[in-house]
Formats: structure tokens, sequence, C-alpha cells
């Protein structure tokens, strides 16, 4: 985005969850449409919606209330407070753009929030509600009660097919598609699952409630693109929720409207603008709002998460020193594995001020131009200019590619491992080639006997994150190994120490080396700990399996991977420990 679209656009306060007298479950008596709208005005909201359980019958009465009184006005008829109450409708519909929606309970009760246009007539909203199986007799109500409903990914489905803004309410908390303890509520649910239920193209939007909250284990973290399983990133706002018009003084956790709300950058105050936004790519364009915060600073908040499998940081654009260069290998290693973000014009560090560039226009046309001429196919790719603690910078942001492999120079093919941009090994060239042609085949023995160890019945699956060393052969004094991405099951073949990038070097020297001695490890049944180390701040562990007579290693599993059995055996800690910072 660059200075002069920045110019146009404008940021707007709004809080998409907010509930009305017309949910059976209102916490405030005799407080009116007009109530709601004044207390928005209060808190400085430009955009709201009601979305009342499973039902439109607030946002109707607030129509019907406003029709009555201006039929009487034209008669009349109206009496001066009438009149009043009819002007002051007026003037806060013009300042406060009210949207329709409802929150739809689901199969099992997962709640679903459809947004839609202002002028959509309610008669079409509620047959959406009636094709999703709310009975007609409870459709006025307002309740969570609705009996067998549709489930999720069709809810998903049919109000994105119906125009509308699909949202997953508090969906990290109660009742949420993304809730801790997802897999335990007895429902038989598990993580493919979850994964529908959160990458769904339908759904986008995660309403959270922990944006305000810092760390690898928060909500907007975990979707943020980076682990294999939830390759899409979503884009994480908040909404108040609120059953009442301010903070329940005895109990802080129910929100009054505006408690915790988003703000969203927009041409326009406008359904189709915000609609545009929802539907995009570009996360920087919704921030959550705290009123006695500075506003938010996307781009600081991407240094403290650090490089990652999805983003990037350089410096500046020069070609003296190789900046330009790096940027573009940035790009390319993005488009070849899961998209992501290159932010220029300052270091990970967080701590360090940034650097700035002190053009940015020219600094986008360079990159643009550098993009275009040495990275082929080509990739669209979106370049503005952003600003942060006063400084602008410049971002590229890269998609996923639909056409690979990229390469510079038309002989360079870069891949982006973890927090590394690295040139891609021979068998991560043909997987690249393979997935673009969309084959359905094996890839090689060795992998084909991985998966089928990995899949056989009561074994305990491996874990998540960090790589396995499948097989070894020597050629001429030299070692080559099979390398298993535990992330994604990828089998990468003839690496060599000196070729291995730093989770697999590592790896290879700890099998070479120092390999594992049974008797010293850890063992919770089948599994053990091995050696636990920290590295650069992240906590990794080398855990082992027995496995019908052999060892197997896993290398470099960080917390993300730990599941299942592995939980309570890195729960009992142990095995050897070592710092390592470097």
């Amino acid at each position: 985005m660059s200075k002069s679209k920045h110019s146009r656009m404008q940021w707007y306060l709004m809080d998409l969850h907010l509930h009305t007298p017309a949910s059976a479950d209102y916490q405030e008596r005799n407080v009116g449409y007009l109530d709601i709208l004044r207390h928005a005005e209060m808190r400085g909201l430009d955009i709201i919606a009601f979305t009342d359980h499973n039902t439109v019958a607030g946002y109707r009465a607030m129509l019907e209330e406003i029709e009555r009184l201006d039929f009487l006005a034209k008669l009349g008829r109206a009496t001066p407070e009438e009149k009043a109450r009819l002007n002051e409708y007026r003037r806060l519909l013009d300042k406060i753009l009210v949207l329709p929606g409802f929150e739809f309970t689901a199969t099992f009760g997962f709640h679903i929030l459809g947004i839609f246009p202002p002028d959509m007539p309610l008669l079409q909203i509620e047959h959406i509600l009636l094709t999703l199986n709310i009975p007609p007799e409870v459709l006025e109500k307002g309740t969570t009660e609705v009996g067998a409903s549709a489930d999720v990914l069709t809810a998903y489905r049919i109000i994105n097919e119906n125009g509308g803004i699909v949202i997953a309410a508090h969906a990290n908390s109660s009742h949420g598609v993304a809730m801790r303890g997802f897999g335990m509520r007895g429902l038989g649910f598990g993580g493919q699952t979850r994964i529908a239920f959160t990458q769904d193209p339908n759904l986008h939007a995660l309403e959270v409630t922990d944006l305000d909250k810092k760390g690898r284990h928060t909500t907007a973290r975990f979707f943020d693109g980076s682990k294999p399983e939830y390759p899409r990133r979503m884009r994480c706002i908040q909404g108040s929720d609120a059953h009442r018009l301010t903070t329940n003084p005895k109990n802080r956790r129910q929100l009054g409207i505006g408690d915790r709300a988003t703000e969203i950058l927009l041409p326009e105050k406008s359904f189709e603008a915000i609609l545009e936004v929802f539907r995009g790519t570009d996360f920087a364009r919704t921030r959550p709002y705290w009123p006695s915060k500075a506003p938010f600073d996307f781009v600081q908040a991407a240094r403290e998460e650090g490089e990652t499998l999805v983003q990037s940081f350089q410096e500046g654009v020069t070609r003296r020193g190789g900046r330009l260069y790096s940027v573009v290998a940035d790009v390319c290693a993005f488009a070849n594995t899961n998209g992501g973000t290159v932010y220029i014009g300052l270091s990970a560090n967080p701590k360090e001020p940034p650097i700035g560039i002190e053009n940015p226009t020219e600094a986008i046309a360079t990159v643009r131009a550098e993009i275009e001429r040495r990275i082929s196919p080509q990739i669209p790719v979106e370049i503005d200019a952003q600003q942060t603690q006063g400084k602008w910078i410049v971002r590229v942001q890269v998609p996923a590619g639909d056409d690979p492999p990229y390469a510079i120079d038309d002989n360079k093919i870069y891949v982006r491992d973890e927090n590394e941009t690295s040139l891609a090994v021979r068998d991560e060239i043909v997987r690249l080639v393979l997935s673009n042609q969309k084959l359905i085949q094996e890839f090689g023995k060795e992998a084909s006997q991985v998966e089928e160890r990995v899949a056989a019945p009561g074994k305990i699956e491996p874990p998540r994150t960090g790589v396995e060393i499948v097989g070894t052969e020597v050629r001429q004094g030299t070692q080559y190994h099979i390398m298993r991405d535990l992330r994604n099951g990828n089998i990468v073949k003839n690496v060599t120490r000196s070729s291995a990038r730093k989770l697999w070097r590592y790896a290879i020297t700890e099998k070479e080396t120092r390999p594992v001695d049974p008797n010293k490890v850890i063992w919770h049944g089948d599994i053990g700990l091995w050696k636990k180390r920290v590295h650069a701040g992240v906590v990794r562990y080398d855990l082992v399996q027995r496995d019908d007579g052999e060892i197997r290693v896993y290398y470099g599993v960080t917390e993300d991977g730990i599941h299942g059995p592995w939980l309570e055996l890195i729960g009992g800690e142990g095995g050897e420990s070592e710092e390592d910072e470097g």
C-alpha cells in the first residue's frame, strides 16, 4: 500500500458482536435499541452488528420502531418526544453503520457469526437461518437451544454463498471452533476436524479473546500460517459479545458494548469495503483496539515473534552487501513454501529501533522490478509502505505460489525451512515439481516404508515438529542421510553434514558423533526423552521411540510438536540438558 493509498484510507472502530434484548440471555432489563446506539456512540464505535442468537428479531425491532416513528411524523401525529426520538435515530444511524446478523448455533453447540449488508431484506436473512435448520417456532426466541441444526462447515458455506461475512465466534473460548481441549469434549473430534473448522475457505475470520497477550501460545500466533497442518493464515479480530450496555462490575468477564473492539482500515464506511478486507490477505488492515493503549503496531508485533516460516526481516534494499538479493531470495522461498511476508528497513530484533527506508516509493519500485526481472515464473506479490515507531518500512506480501518451483535467474531455487531461507536440495525440487503436477504417488521406497511405520495400528504418532534420520548410506567415506521433516512428512535424500541446514546439521552431527545411549534415556513406556536444549530462546527436545526392535530418534522437537503421550513424557522432564544460545 503506497503513501497515497494510505492517505485515502481511514481507521474505523467496529464491534461486530453485540446482542440486543432480542437475545433470550440479554442481561439488562428496560434497555432499548436507541440506548444501544447511544452507548455505541459514547464508545466511539463507527461500525456495529446486531448478532442475536439465531434470530434477526432485534434488528427488525429497531427498524420497525423507526418506521413507526417516521409514519407518525409524516402524518403530523408524532409527539415532541417521538419526533426527538426519530431525529436521534436518524443522527446516530447517519454516524454509525449498523449491520444485521446473527450468532448461529451449529451442531454440537459451536457458535458462528453471520453478518450481512444493511439493505439485505430481513426475510432473506431469516431464510438463511431456516436453511441452517433453525426451527420456525424458535426463530424469534433468540435462544441458543435450537435442536439439530446444520453443521459448522455447512454454515460457513451457506452464509458465505449468501454474501455474508463468516466469523467463528469466540473461537478460542467456550463454544469456539479453536478452543483449548477441542478433542476432549467427549464428542469424538480430533485434529482433522479442528483443521477443517479453522481452515475452511468459506470462513473469513476468527474472533478471539487473547489479542492482548503476547507469546508463542496465543491464538493469533497459532494460526499465523507457520504450522504445516494449519497452512492458511487466519485473520484474528476481537468482539465484545456484549449482552449488556456496560461491563458487569460484579463479573468483569461480562463485557459491555465496545469493551473488546477492532479497528479496520477502509476507503469508506460500507459493508462492501468491510467484506473486501475480510476476503483479502492484507492482515494489517485490522488491528485490536484498546482505548488506554497506543494504536496497535503490527510491524513491531511481527518483530516480537521473530523470524518464522512465514516472515523475515531485511535491513535494506541496497545491492551493495547483497541486501536486495536477500529480499528476492526470501520472496522466492516463501513462494515455494507457504507464502509469507518480508519486512524491509529493520532487523528482527524488537529491541533495536527500526532503520527505516528513506524513500519508500523508490524502494518499492526497486524491489518490484527486481522480483519481476529475476524470479520465474512471475509471482503476484503485494508491496506497500507501513510505519512503525515513526519510520517508514516496506512490506512485501508473498502468496504461496501455484506454479512451483520458483527460481532466481532460472537456476537458484530457494525454500523456507523454519526461520531460514536456503537453497533447495534435489529432493525438495522434485517435491515442488510433483506438487505442481498434482501427482499422487509414493516418493521412493524410503518414504513408503516410513509412512507405513507411522500409520501402523496402535503405534504412537511421532511428534509434529523436528526431523528424523530414517536412513544412512556411506559412499566413499561420506555419510549420506535420508531426512524426514516431521512437520509435513517430506523425505529428502542424500543430505550430508556439510550440505545440511541448521536443524538437519545438528541432527546429523548428533547421530554421527553422539549417538543415543538407550541406557541413559528417560523412558516412559516405548517413548523417551534423550536430550533437552535451549536454542535461540526456544526449548527443543531430542526424543526417542522404540519401534520393532529399532530406536527412532526425533531431533529438535519444539513445544508445538508435542501431543498425546509425548505431553506426559515432557511433563516429567529429565534427560541430558545443555544450553545452546548460538
